[in-house]
């Protein structure tokens, strides 16, 4: 299989999708959140034979950089798709679509080196909450960015444009904590799992991830304590969502693309 064609075909279709959301969001198309997932639902079609190939084309059964990236961006538009049938998250798209296109254009040109790790269903496991966890809480950092664009137009009483395209704050708001928490749920069980099954979680090639996983663990875990117990809200509950998003990005991609793409080891 040709993987270059398929994903050309759904960059094109992710972009369409983005694009269409973006204008409904600043009012210059009407709603078509149907021929939105539509068009998302197309691409992961097209992403999913992709990663297939990639994965098995990898020479270890850990996957390098780009196909980690390609895997990790089809799980996430994945779970935008099946959230937003029942949560008003559609808007992460926006930021999501594209960059599970970029992902998919560039785990076709830029090799990936993978590593070996024999694959137990506790590592299966591990995998598969990481993966989850990462999908949900990106979809959160994007609903983060939305709520404080929100929230500082209100501010400023400026209540057209994006303000009369976006549900009430107080649902956004609702629904990024809710996102939080479903992510908050996965790490942990990412993190125990990994503490059970891998052999040395702090072993040189996992200390780095294992430490800023954690601290991306105690900020959401502060902000959802902040929450219930003082009320936070608003920009702070942006900036700490942001900051633990950030943390995880590092943790799950930061030595990957040191060592594969600036190294090229």
């Amino acid at each position: 299989m040709q993987a270059l064609p398929f994903a050309t075909i759904a960059f094109v279709l992710y972009v369409a999708a983005a694009i269409w959301q973006g204008m409904t969001l600043f009012r210059r198309v009407p709603p078509r959140q149907g021929m939105v997932r539509l068009l998302g639902a197309l691409g992961l079609l097209l992403h999913i034979p992709v990663v297939v190939k990639l994965v098995g084309a990898s020479p270890g059964l850990l996957p390098g950089f780009t196909t980690s990236a390609t895997l990790l961006m089809a799980v996430a538009v994945n779970v935008v798709l099946v959230a937003s049938l029942f949560k008003p998250v559609l808007n992460a798209g926006i930021a999501l679509f594209p960059l599970a296109g970029i992902a998919l254009i560039a785990a076709t040109w830029l090799p990936s080196q993978g590593s070996h790790s024999g694959l137990t269903p506790g590592i299966l496991l591990h995998a598969v909450s990481s993966a989850l966890a990462f999908a949900v809480l990106a979809i959160a950092a994007v609903q983060a960015v939305l709520v404080g664009l929100q929230n500082q137009a209100l501010r400023h009483h400026h209540i057209r444009g994006i303000v009369q395209s976006l549900p009430p704050l107080t649902t956004m708001e609702r629904v990024l904590f809710e996102l939080v928490w479903a992510g908050i749920v996965l790490l942990t069980l990412s993190i125990i799992s990994g503490l059970i099954f891998l052999d040395n979680l702090f072993a040189q090639h996992l200390v780095h991830k294992t430490v800023l996983s954690l601290g991306a663990w105690v900020i959401f875990t502060t902000l959802l304590v902040g929450r219930y117990r003082f009320g936070w809200r608003g920009m702070r509950a942006v900036r700490w969502t942001l900051g633990g998003c950030a943390l995880l990005l590092l943790a799950y991609f930061g030595s990957k693309f040191v060592l594969e793409i600036l190294l090229n080891r």
